[in-house]
């Protein structure tokens, strides 16, 4: 089903699929961007969450004509894509700072333990600034990060101000990209899916160097 379509569809006929971000737009528009990223960024529950995709195709929905079914208004999308952002960011390192290490020890997803070991990582080997921006970019890295900030006592100013940072050049930076593909290209939504897929693949790329070079550094020590 084209996305102009999908999008126009009454949100009480649509079976939500929390991994589609095309479903998520039909069924809850602007708003839903705010929800999910303020779950994805500030909530351990919502690493599963299509953070990236779900920003492209907003922006997306954006770049047609007011008059389209399932038009977004630009401004509006990405206030409130920042805003989900950078609330679900702080709210994450706030429950770290409170609840402390067993904030992640209650969880048994491998996922979410994977990637608090790979945050902890990075905020090691870049310092605060680097990886709280470089996590933004980071599925799952972006979910853990900010509770394990809290915990590992990262200055509340310096998460503050990174994570802003980070936050916009993640949200606007995507909602304007797909906003650009959106004005460029004529019925760019027949071709969605392989973009979604290939935005998918393009933002697990970090995260497979990353465990790459762990795998190296683990066999290196382990000959030496």
């Amino acid at each position: 089903m084209p996305l102009h379509q999908l999008a126009a569809a009454p949100a009480a006929h649509l079976a939500v699929n929390l991994l589609d971000a095309q479903s998520l737009l039909a069924a809850f528009g602007t708003i839903g961007v705010a929800v999910v990223l303020f779950a994805e960024t500030g909530l351990l529950i919502g690493f599963f969450l299509p953070g990236d995709s779900l920003l492209f195709t907003a922006g997306l929905l954006c770049a047609g004509s007011a008059t389209t079914p399932g038009h977004l208004s630009l401004p509006w999308v990405i206030v409130a894509s920042a805003a989900g952002a950078l609330a679900g960011a702080q709210t994450g390192y706030l429950l770290g700072r409170k609840a402390g290490p067993a904030f992640l020890t209650r969880t048994k997803s491998r996922k979410i333990s994977g990637g608090a070991a790979r945050a902890g990582e990075i905020l090691e080997r870049y310092g605060y600034a680097k990886a709280i921006v470089l996590a933004r970019f980071l599925p799952i890295v972006r979910t853990v990060l900010n509770p394990l900030a809290g915990i590992l006592g990262v200055p509340a100013r310096t998460f503050a101000l990174w994570q802003v940072l980070g936050g916009l050049l993640w949200t606007v930076g995507l909602v304007l990209a797909g906003y650009a593909l959106g004005a460029a290209v004529p019925d760019v939504d027949r071709y969605l899916l392989p973009i979604i897929a290939a935005i998918v693949a393009v933002s697990l790329i970090p995260v497979g160097l990353e465990l790459l070079r762990s795998r190296r550094a683990g066999r290196a020590d382990g000959s030496a």
